[in-house]
């Protein structure tokens, strides 16, 4: 059975600076996530915080600037 999204990743504003959070809802629970930007994969690091907890996995973006639209 395929892995589905349940709740999609939505817009978000934030200001350049601040920390921004990235929420999606999977079918199935611990299912492996995969973040992109692009055609990049994106690694954890002080920047980028990758959570998975169930079926919602979460990427947090520390001090965001405008390269990570």
């Amino acid at each position: 059975v395929p892995v589905l999204f349940k709740q999609t990743l939505e817009n978000t504003e934030m200001e350049e600076g601040e920390s921004v959070s990235l929420r999606c809802e999977l079918t199935k629970a611990d299912a492996k996530v995969v973040w992109k930007k692009g055609e990049t994969t994106l690694q954890a690091s002080a920047k980028y915080e990758m959570k998975q907890k169930g079926t919602v996995a979460e990427l947090v973006i520390h001090n965001a600037e405008p390269e990570d639209a």
